[in-house]
């Protein structure tokens, strides 16, 4: 089947044309007759260097020109590679090496670490806004065709084994995933808008496509960040506004002292991470019935389960604050259960690994069969989440089997921290676990065990700075004479858990 993601823009250039589509702050920079003219354009400038199915690099911090580079690659027919822009150099170099990008987008502020790269693959560095940029800009491009089994989004997402994995998603996931968020999700309605505040290379970013396809204005704060006094402004600023938030972003929210009215907030949706029941309960005082929960991960983007307004609010449920503990229920469309160890689903409230199976589900990890058997076998998605389901579906996650440290929203996985510190001399061994945190969620502390004088904290700081972004350095470090280990030599990382 023929089918390019990039039509939701087309189709909403024709029905909203001069609605407003893109804005940076309260500044509305383009209709959406200018937005599909001007991705048109790009696209031109990219087929005329590129072939469809090539790869092209985002690293930028968030900022209206994302949403213009992003569906010139799919209006061209190429796979976009969006990478978190707080990467180390390093990491940057590996992720855009494996996916063998010809070219990639940078805005200002990392254009100098991504163009330093030496990458045999790697034709061109086009800086947001330089000369190459508009340079680029061309002839408008006929859409150009794709199945709907051809890669759209190849996004990065490390795993407990070392190297990142590139999430390869079809046209078809990105498609499924739209119409899950209008089934389940939220309703938009044209001229509502949604405000980019998370980034874009996530969760956020792939939310810029139900909102294109109903044709909501795309608004980027300024500082093209998170900043909760910019948030208010720009919350009274537009209408309808959704915005995709981190559980810590919610909390900050909440905690901002501007107690005025916010006319324009219409949903909060929070995923990424665990969220408080009292921290919910916070929100819902403060903001109103405004809030909707989403659980995936990057091998099914935002569309694994669903806790939708009305059960935020229905206060009266016997379950209520259970129902407010959990992720909710599978998005239409989408099979998920709780299993053993054969795959074969659990009775209700036993706890066993997350499966999911739907159109969602990514096609498997970019030039990696190996990785992609395991995680997809018998035709289930293996999240390595654990949890359990309640007899009318309800799903409560209970850990992470992979140990993935959730701090600020952001996914910071143990083993890469700790191949770092292992470069130390003075580090014999080291096990990194995650910590509660009321403002982060989680704080990375790494428990070492030294070899001869125990190591200065600003010289295992300065090693991590060298080779992994600067979120995923610890905020404490914890000598012990000895990790706890079972009989096979394996760190229980539970025990350590216990003594923080």
């Amino acid at each position: 089947m023929s089918f390019n993601i990039a039509l939701l823009l087309s189709r909403a250039a024709h029905l909203h044309a001069e609605r407003p589509a893109l804005a940076a702050g309260t500044r509305v920079i383009a209709s959406y007759a200018e937005f599909a003219e001007r991705v048109a354009r790009l696209a031109g400038g990219l087929a005329a260097r590129l072939a469809p199915g090539e790869r092209v690099g985002l690293v930028m911090k968030n900022c209206p020109e994302y949403a213009e580079a992003m569906f010139a690659c799919w209006h061209a027919g190429l796979v976009a590679v969006p990478i978190n822009a707080k990467l180390h150099p390093k990491e940057l170099d590996y992720i855009l090496g494996h996916s063998g990008c010809r070219l990639c987008f940078a805005t200002p502020d990392r254009y100098p670490g991504v163009a330093g790269l030496s990458l045999p693959s790697l034709d061109a560095v086009v800086e947001i806004g330089g000369g190459a940029w508009h340079g680029l800009f061309a002839a408008p491009l006929p859409l150009v065709e794709r199945s709907a089994t051809d890669p759209a989004w190849l996004f990065y997402t490390s795993g407990t084994t070392g190297r990142p994995k590139g999430v390869t998603l079809t046209q078809r996931n990105l498609m499924a995933m739209v119409l899950n968020y209008f089934a389940d999700v939220d309703a938009i309605a044209p001229g509502d808008a949604i405000l980019h505040a998370a980034p874009m290379s996530h969760g956020s970013g792939i939310y810029l496509l139900p909102h294109v396809a109903h044709g909501a204005l795309n608004a980027v704060p300024e500082s093209g960040g998170f900043e909760p006094a910019e948030i208010f402004e720009l919350l009274r600023a537009h209408r309808g506004v959704t915005m995709f938030a981190a559980p810590t972003m919610v909390k900050r929210l909440v905690e901002h002292r501007d107690d005025g009215p916010l006319p324009g907030l219409k949903t909060i949706v929070y995923g990424g991470g665990p969220m408080y029941v009292a921290d919910c309960q916070a929100a819902l005082a403060r903001f109103g019935n405004v809030l909707v929960q989403i659980y995936g991960q990057g091998e099914s983007p935002m569309t694994i389960s669903c806790l939708p307004r009305a059960d935020h609010a229905d206060t009266a449920h016997p379950r209520h604050l259970e129902r407010l503990a959990s992720v909710g229920t599978a998005f239409t469309g989408v099979e998920v259960r709780v299993a053993g160890a054969d795959d074969q689903p659990l009775p209700p409230g036993e706890i066993g690994e997350v499966l999911v199976r739907g159109d969602t589900v990514m096609a498997g990890y970019w030039d990696n069969p190996a990785a992609t058997a395991e995680t997809l076998r018998n035709g289930w998605l293996h999240t390595g989440d654990v949890g359990s389901m309640d007899a009318e579906g309800y799903l409560t996650l209970k850990d992470r089997s992979k140990d993935v440290i959730i701090s600020g929203g952001s996914n910071i996985y143990p083993r890469e921290v700790e191949e770092v510190l292992l470069r130390h001399p003075a580090v014999a061994e080291v096990s990194v676990v995650g910590q509660r945190d009321a403002e982060w969620g989680e704080i990375v502390v790494a428990f070492i065990v030294a070899r001869g004088p125990a190591p200065d904290a600003a010289d295992l700081d300065a090693l991590c700075l060298e080779n992994i972004a600067r979120f995923k350095r610890p905020k404490r470090y914890l000598m012990v004479e000895a990790l706890p280990k079972n009989n096979t030599g394996k760190v229980l990382k539970t025990n350590l858990r216990e003594l923080l």
